[in-house]
């Protein structure tokens, strides 16, 4: 039923990462909310951190088609994770809502 996107073996994440960060990135500048993210970003990028490090470490889960880089403690594409995530949620509710306050 869904394309099988495993063919990318261990860059499987990594491009996943990229097509909905794409997304995000483009819904972003669409609403001209690029800064407005990128600092609403910045401030929950320390929280998300500490979290997926210690979910990591404790074993709430496995990454199984990454590319194996880490850096500081956790696999690149969760640093990735950790910005499309709220890119996209931010990215989403600007492009539906602006910047004009309405509800």
């Amino acid at each position: 039923m869904f394309p099988d996107i495993s063919v990318f073996g261990p860059y499987t994440y990594l491009v996943t990462e990229i097509a909905f960060g794409s997304v995000a990135f483009a819904l972003l500048v669409y609403a001209n909310a690029l800064g407005r993210a990128a600092r609403t970003i910045a401030a929950l990028y320390p929280v998300a951190y500490v979290w997926d490090w210690y979910t990591l470490r404790v074993g709430v889960f496995a990454i199984e088609l990454r590319t194996g880089v880490d850096l500081l403690g956790i696999p690149v594409e969760e640093h990735l994770f950790i910005l499309v995530v709220p890119g996209l949620v931010i990215g989403v509710h600007e492009t539906l809502h602006g910047s004009t306050g309405e509800q």
